[in-house]
């Protein structure tokens, strides 16, 4: 009944645009206006990324799609397609072995090709689980102070750091973090 309840409530939400909060009620922007999604601070979590073993191709893909490539398990890594033919990787060429995670997967999840949930937008031709689509607003990753804070950080987890001269984006690819500095 509460995942219900959760859904309706999201759904309303984003039909009147406004913005969508994980954790709490606060959140971490300060200045609302341009953010869709955002995440709760000193929650020392971050987003995990879709594991695909295809990526995907064709008109359902969209600039800005960020994964975590299982095309061969033992070589994942972090990209986002950015309208080029090819994917750029995130994780700095460093390869990681998701074996273990994928089989967990398998053996606990079925996976519905049709559902998906679209923030921000009523409809989108993306081919995605989760489409945040917005021509104004921007979601806000989840801010910690050190990949060191996080206790077990699953492959393809995705955070920012916002620290006094150490600010980056920082992504988990099943072994190790990759940093990138704005």
């Amino acid at each position: 009944m509460k995942n219900i309840v959760s859904i309706l409530f999201m759904l309303v939400s984003v039909t009147a645009f406004s913005q969508v909060i994980i954790g709490d009620a606060i959140g971490t922007a300060s200045n609302k206006n341009s953010v869709l999604v955002e995440f709760a601070a000193g929650e020392n979590k971050g987003i995990i990324l879709p594991y695909v073993k295809v990526k995907p191709v064709g008109a359902g893909l969209v600039e800005g799609t960020i994964i975590l490539d299982a095309s061969d398990p033992t070589k994942a890594k972090v990209k986002y397609y950015n309208g080029s033919p090819t994917w750029v990787d995130l994780s700095s060429g460093n390869e990681a072995n998701v074996t273990s995670a994928l089989t967990t997967q398998a053996s606990t999840i079925t996976e519905d090709a049709s559902s998906r949930a679209i923030i921000g937008a009523k409809t989108s031709d993306a081919d995605g689980v989760l489409i945040l689509e917005s021509q104004t607003k921007a979601m806000v990753l989840p801010m910690v102070a050190s990949t060191d804070d996080i206790p077990r950080p699953a492959p393809g987890m995705m955070v920012y750091i916002n620290k006094a001269g150490a600010k980056r984006l920082a992504v988990f690819n099943g072994e190790g973090w990759t940093y990138w500095k704005p």
